[in-house]
């Protein structure tokens, strides 16, 4: 190989490279596309931890629209959600179920206790087998089930003002008519 040759190759490499970086820096991390979408939820039966005895399996909510939101209180990401969903729930809107994703229940409903519960009921995930199924990648997430119980949104991370104005609730009263 000629130097000419070395050159334009090493040239190309790192301009593919470049392009690449470019593209993972523009990329929203929030938008990963989840093989779920349009799928039925996976069925699941999980242990209350709000309240403290029952058991929830997304069956029960078969025939309603309804969101549920996979948190810890472990995670600093779903303390700055929950505001936002203490006043989704106080609008009434349509069933939120938390599911507590890998964490310790006696921590879980102490913090439940202090910030407010938004929650309809809360299922336990403690060893994230439910979340697995589900896809989540980590925590806060939530998901938006149709009244046929397939998953219609995936939001990754917390949710905010604007996704819940721009894209949650316009889902939602559309799939509630």
């Amino acid at each position: 190989m000629n130097r000419a040759w070395r050159i334009s190759l090493i040239v190309l490499v790192f301009a593919g490279l470049l392009a690449l970086l470019d593209i993972g820096l523009h990329h929203d991390p929030h938008r990963i596309p989840s093989p779920l979408i349009g799928k039925p939820a996976p069925g699941f039966v999980a242990p209350l931890l709000m309240p403290t005895s029952g058991d929830f399996s997304p069956r029960q909510l078969k025939g309603k629209v309804w969101l549920l939101n996979v948190w810890a209180s472990w995670c600093t990401s779903c303390r700055e959600e929950h505001p936002l969903l203490l006043s989704f729930a106080h609008g009434r809107h349509i069933p939120l179920v938390g599911l507590d994703y890998k964490d310790d229940p006696v921590a879980a409903r102490h913090w439940l206790a202090q910030a407010g519960d938004p929650y309809d009921l809360v299922a336990s995930d403690g060893n994230g087998h439910i979340g697995i199924d589900y896809g989540v990648y980590g925590v806060p997430e939530t998901y938006l089930i149709d009244a046929q119980g397939r998953i219609v949104y995936k939001q990754i991370g917390p949710l905010t003002v604007r996704v819940l104005q721009d894209k949650v609730l316009p889902l939602i009263r559309r799939l509630s008519q």
